[in-house]
């Protein structure tokens, strides 16, 4: 059989579609980039935003009309809207999220069991969605309230894979030659917390390291009220990037109390401080959401003092998207969405002069760089762009492909047009 995947949205749905991936070329059935090459379409779908919903009915469309035999919906909009996903011509099944692991053993008639013993290797996706670094799933769910989100809605509360699931699965990254691993989930510090006796992010993260063939470790967001810092002892070990993303949506309290966020901006740069002193130079990333209902002028100023003050290495700016079904949806005050695209262009303003000051620090360094794209040019070089522990986004040229390699780098100065940095490979 061949397969075509696709994902909408966050690095766990990448993880996801991934692993199902995975499953049926263990079995032996095929995976290709184009829908029109497919006997069966799946795509996980995802609903944070209105755009990101628009997102998903239109890869489901494109999967149809491009003649897939069968075309699956899954993931967050598909949870949250099944009707309206099987109301889409073509689609003939939906799998909500908690139906998600089945869908394999389903269509193949096997058990969950036979399954589970499979011996896997993962691949990248082939297509627009091949990912040099393999994003490894650790829990799905949350347990918070924020009052924008709708994924606890589509995911449901908090669950942990156990340490021998992490494993396994980045086993089979390791096998498929992946050089840097992502630990994601929707709620990533919260990971063990729903075992009995509860574990912690550290007892994952030691575990994980136990894997001498493991490469490079990242982890993806954790939220800040769940950042344990007794994982900053485990930073001792350099396979762990020097990179970490602490969402911060608001840099006002009364934004965060309304967002229904258990954090204060004091509470926020106490952490912030600790993680620096820990890492002298790892690189701090967040999200905001501009334009909250309510927002005045003085709170949005205030938030761009604070991520000024908190001086991040980069950023991601959301519009705030109202979602039916949050408590978001029903509050008074909705921006005029001209003010709110103005104000998201503002923060952007202010993140990308952060990255590149954070950037130029590096001006001068040797560094080490995972090659994810390599594409050969007209004068038969390669040109290569991929990222350094510390998330710092480097291009180079080289006689060689060296595509999921890593290099040495001695960096040369910033690349503008690419938003990162210009490198030479040093001589091996």
């Amino acid at each position: 059989m061949k397969l075509f995947l696709d994902t909408i949205g966050c690095r766990l749905n990448q993880s996801e579609i991934e692993s199902i991936a995975n499953t049926f070329r263990a079995l032996g059935h095929q995976v290709v980039g184009d829908p029109a090459e497919a006997d069966l379409a799946i795509i996980n779908t995802c609903a944070v935003t209105v755009k990101a919903a628009a997102d998903s009915r239109k890869r489901l469309r494109h999967a149809v009309r491009a003649g897939a035999g069968k075309v699956i919906a899954t993931g967050c909009w598909a949870t949250l809207y099944p009707d309206e996903a099987l109301a889409l011509e073509g689609v003939s099944e939906v799998y909500l999220n908690d139906q998600k692991d089945e869908i394999a053993g389903d269509i193949l008639g096997l058990r969950a069991e036979e399954i589970a013993a499979l011996s896997l290797i993962r691949e990248p996706l082939p297509g627009d969605r091949a990912r040099t670094r393999a994003f490894i799933k650790v829990q799905e769910g949350c347990d918070n309230h924020c009052t924008y989100c709708l994924t606890r809605l589509a995911r449901g509360k908090s669950q942990s894979r156990t340490v021998a699931e992490v494993r396994r699965d980045i086993t089979a990254a390791s096998a498929g030659g992946a050089k840097e691993v992502v630990l994601t989930g929707v709620e990533l510090g919260a990971w063990g917390g729903d075992f009995e006796p509860s574990l912690t992010l550290y007892d994952l993260i030691a575990g994980v390291l136990e894997d001498s063939d493991l490469g490079r470790l990242r982890l993806s967001s954790i939220e800040p009220w769940d950042f344990e810092p007794r994982i900053l002892e485990l930073w001792q070990d350099e396979r762990l990037c020097h990179h970490l993303h602490i969402p911060l949506q608001a840099g006002n309290d009364h934004l965060l109390h309304v967002m229904g966020r258990p954090i204060t901006t004091a509470g926020y740069a106490d952490l912030i401080e600790k993680i620096r002193v820990a890492i002298p130079d790892v690189a701090l990333t967040t999200d905001v959401i501009a334009g909250f209902p309510g927002e005045t002028v003085e709170e949005f100023e205030a938030t761009k003092a604070f991520i000024q003050q908190m001086d991040f290495a980069g950023g991601h700016v959301f519009t705030y998207s109202p979602r039916p079904g949050t408590a978001a949806y029903k509050m008074k005050g909705r921006l005029e969405p001209s003010l709110a695209k103005e104000r998201n262009a503002s923060l952007r303003q202010v993140f990308h002069a952060l990255g590149e000051a954070y950037s130029a620090c590096f001006n001068g360094t040797e560094v080490s760089v995972l090659w994810e794209s390599s594409e050969q040019v007209k004068d038969g070089t390669w040109r290569l762009s991929g990222l350094t522990s510390n998330y710092l986004r480097v291009t180079a040229k080289s006689d060689l492909d060296r595509w999921n390699k890593i290099s040495e780098v001695k960096i040369t100065g910033l690349d503008l047009k690419r938003n990162g940095l210009k490198g030479e490979l040093l001589p091996v």
